[in-house]
């Protein structure tokens, strides 16, 4: 039995088949895209007609190399990036681009929520979690502000992994896990709240698609997918999930006690939990999973694209890049880099900026710039891990997984910064595992645990414990990189 997990993100879309006998990933393939050009600063936009032109391309490549093999194929799961905004007009065609998880010009609808509702501690009590930019509500309400006429159009609004789903089988309906990104989904009780709709626009009820159970089957291929790729139209679609949710599943991380560190473009830190871990400060996301259970989440907007930018600079490949990194003790000599290129979530600032702090005479080189950018990432998730610790979740080891945690410099300065060890994946693509594993789990393969143990892999070689010594200079590190952006932001300088 074939099972295929599919990964839409900000950047690519990656497919992976799972084997369920042997574990083994059988066929793979990816199709990158980009942003759309020319926005306003803070706008991040995609058209999702190049989501579903990866899907299509990536499904059809993997059924390609599986040949004959392509009949055993049982269901589909998909792991999509959270919180982007799909609007769709009566006909279901799309009224407008999606706004984007980066997206942060709804900073102004955010300030109109916490206004409304007691700030972010009334939001807190509503529905577990601030209002952020990030999320898709307040990109609703920016649209029916900015784009009166296109929000007038809008019936029906998707997360970017449902619109996907929509468009595999035909089907409307979100699941509890990429729902409480919304921003609107009491995280406690799994139920619209439905004051914060109203907010936007009682119309906003009827968008909204049916709501359910993340464990339960989305729907079957539509027939003329199924005829089109010359597989079984019993074919299911399982609930799917965020790109973290998905990653977690992918992960093995579906227990108390187990924390995973993504590293790509952004950055997050999640763990599981059997019952919703509400943050008091909202700086943890209390997020429902995709399997029924919780999600404390720590989001970064500033990871690989921090260490990308730099490398560009440079004009340096991975390997280089690795090299200088290397070259440069822990702590860049004191050289910090506040890593908000793209304004920050945590900590939460819309508008920040990067900023490059402690150069010296033997410390202005292309190198610390590289090490201490590097760092600066990395400390920003540790500021995540701080939180955790205060809700009494404390790792025994992290769980590492995307494209950071390929480079052996990266997962050393993770261990060293964390204080805790780290372990790779035997796969680095742990969202489009969780979404074959889920589609596996909704066939009804096995339960989470009897999956995830067979089929979820460390890869021992990359394991790192953390240096003694560094770990106590990167706790200093941390102390100074909050000092710092706590000033600067006081001062209205970031």
């Amino acid at each position: 039995m074939l099972y295929l997990g599919i990964d839409s993100g900000t950047q690519s879309t990656k497919s992976i088949v799972l084997d369920l006998e042997t574990g083994e990933i059988v066929a793979q393939a990816s199709q990158s895209y980009d942003l759309i050009d020319g926005l306003p600063a803070g706008h991040l936009e995609q058209n999702p007609s190049d989501w579903i032109h990866a899907v299509e391309a990536t499904i059809e490549d993997c059924l390609s190399q599986l040949g004959g093999r392509k009949s055993a194929l049982r269901g589909i799961g998909v792991s999509g990036q959270q919180h982007g905004l799909v609007v769709l007009d009566a006909n279901d065609q799309v009224v407008r681009p999606a706004k984007l998880w980066c997206d942060t010009s709804t900073t102004e609808q955010c300030s109109q929520y916490e206004a409304r509702f007691g700030g972010i501690s009334g939001l807190i009590e509503k529905a577990g979690n601030a209002m952020l930019p990030g999320y898709t509500i307040p990109k609703l309400l920016w649209l029916k502000q900015n784009e009166p006429e296109n929000f007038e159009k809008t019936k029906t609004i998707l997360l970017p992994h449902d619109y996907i789903n929509f468009r595999l089988s035909g089907t409307k309906r979100m699941e509890y896990g990429d729902a409480s990104g919304m921003g609107i989904l009491n995280v406690r009780t799994r139920e619209w709240d439905l004051d914060l709709i109203d907010f936007v626009d009682p119309r906003v009820r009827e968008m909204l698609p049916e709501l359910g159970s993340s464990n339960a089957v989305h729907g079957t291929l539509l027939p003329a997918l199924a005829e089109k790729w010359g597989v079984s139209s019993d074919v299911i679609v399982s609930s799917g999930g965020g790109d973290n949710m998905m990653g977690a599943i992918g992960t093995g991380n579906i227990a108390d006690g187990t924390i995973t560190a993504s590293f790509g473009t952004s950055g997050t830190l999640y763990g599981c939990a059997e019952k919703p871990i509400v943050d008091p400060n909202g700086e943890i996301a209390a997020f429902c999973d995709s399997t029924d259970r919780w999600l404390p989440l720590a989001c970064t907007m500033n990871v690989t694209v921090v260490t990308e930018q730099v490398r560009s600079w440079f004009g340096w490949d991975l390997t280089e890049l690795e090299r200088q990194v290397a070259s440069v003790p822990a702590g860049a000599d004191n050289v910090s880099f506040l890593p908000y290129v793209n304004g920050e979530r945590t900590p939460n600032l819309p508008d920040g900026t990067g900023v490059i702090h402690g150069l010296g005479g033997n410390s202005a080189s292309p190198a610390h710039l590289a090490r201490a950018a590097m760092e600066g990432a990395t400390l920003g998730l540790a500021y995540g891990l701080r939180r955790f610790d205060a809700l009494g979740l404390t790792p025994g080891e992290i769980r590492l997984t995307g494209g950071g945690s390929k480079s052996a410099v990266w997962r050393q300065m993770s261990a060293d910064v964390f204080g805790v060890p780290v372990v790779g994946l035997a796969t680095a693509e742990g969202a489009s595992l969780g979404g074959a594993i889920q589609a596996a789990h909704a066939d009804g393969q096995g339960s989470y645990e009897e999956l995830c143990n067979r089929l979820v892999s460390l890869d021992e070689d990359t394991r790192c414990e953390p240096n003694v010594g560094n770990a106590e200079l990167y706790r200093e590190k941390l102390d100074r990189q909050i000092k710092l952006t706590t000033v600067l932001k006081e001062a209205g300088m970031l």
